[in-house]
């Protein structure tokens, strides 16, 4: 199965609800070089990358300081940069430390820093500065599970497997957890051909489920996604590690037997539906957009329009 993934809410780094008027008048500052460690008033003070909601983050291994630092000698440094970022009006600081300069971080949290999230060589903490309570966004709040119900339209079947040492085998769509900027389509392609050997290409989505206190996800919250693909191979060469059984099954029978899952019955009926009425009535369909303040592309499923409507 795919490595777990989340969601995460790092951009922006502060909710958009502060911007408000005293942010929205603040001039946006990028450092166009890596940040280092600079005089300010005869102390040396660390520089970061500026954001433009008033936040600062540095990245410890970026700054140039000694591998052999101290804490003490760290937190004096890190006492001198609050002083600084506190009389410039930053509201927030995003601290990044490298597992080689752990003991960084224990000097922060004498400061009021405290952890956000970690990842395997680093750990991110943060302080608000700002007025009020803290109104950083939180981190790794949901993961993402994909599956691909591959439709074969001229014979009316769907590729499921039952998955391996699970206590009922039941028949379900292939899929697994989304890699880490992983598109949505993308995952339910690559889990299908990694669990059955067939390749196919995507179509729309299909459904979402929504999953609270998920104990395979750390106790947090779990989005399940249904894709709809089409096939371009039909022979199994299914995953004896992952799977027990794989198989084209009509989509009536996947749809009134017992031996599957509620959602997947589900699914499986609004697959019959599409099928006798055609697949407009059912997709939700995907067209790439431009993000207004990045520039980046985001992908946006929604329900076809008519043409009348599009322009």
């Amino acid at each position: 199965m795919a490595a777990r993934a989340f969601v995460f809410k790092l951009s922006p780094l502060v909710r958009g609800r502060l911007c408000g008027t005293a942010l929205a008048a603040r001039t946006f500052r990028c450092t166009a070089a890596r940040p280092q460690l600079h005089r300010a008033e005869g102390t040396i003070a660390l520089s970061g990358r500026l954001d433009r909601f008033g936040g600062v983050t540095v990245n410890l291994a970026e700054i140039g300081l000694p591998a052999d630092i101290s804490e003490s000698s760290f937190s004096k440094l890190l006492q001198d940069s609050l002083l600084q970022w506190k009389a410039e009006g930053k509201v927030a600081v995003w601290l990044r430390v490298p597992i080689s300069l752990s003991r960084c971080a224990a000097a922060a949290s004498a400061h009021g820093f405290a952890f956000h999230h970690a990842k395997d060589d680093h750990a991110v903490l943060a302080l608000w500065l700002g007025q009020g309570e803290s109104r950083l966004p939180g981190f790794a709040t949901h993961q993402v599970g994909v599956a691909g119900a591959v439709v074969d339209e001229s014979s009316g079947k769907v590729l499921v497997v039952q998955d391996r040492n699970k206590t009922k085998n039941a028949w379900k769509f292939p899929g697994g957890l989304s890699d880490p900027g992983e598109n949505i389509g993308a995952t339910a392609v690559r889990e299908v051909l990694e669990e059955t050997g067939v390749r196919s290409e995507f179509r729309s989505l299909l459904s979402i489920r929504q999953q609270h206190n998920h104990p395979g996800a750390f106790g947090m919250s779990d989005m399940y996604i249904i894709c709809r693909l089409s096939p371009l191979t039909y022979d199994i060469n299914f995953c004896t590690q992952e799977c027990l059984r794989c198989e084209w099954l009509d989509l009536a029978e996947l749809a009134r037997t017992d031996d599957t899952t509620p959602i997947t019955s589900r699914v499986a009926r609004l697959l019959l539906h599409g099928l006798e009425r055609g697949f407009r009535e059912i997709d939700l369909g995907m067209e790439e957009l431009p993000a207004v303040y990045s520039g980046m592309f985001y992908q946006l499923y929604h329900r076809q329009l008519p043409v009348a409507l599009k322009s």
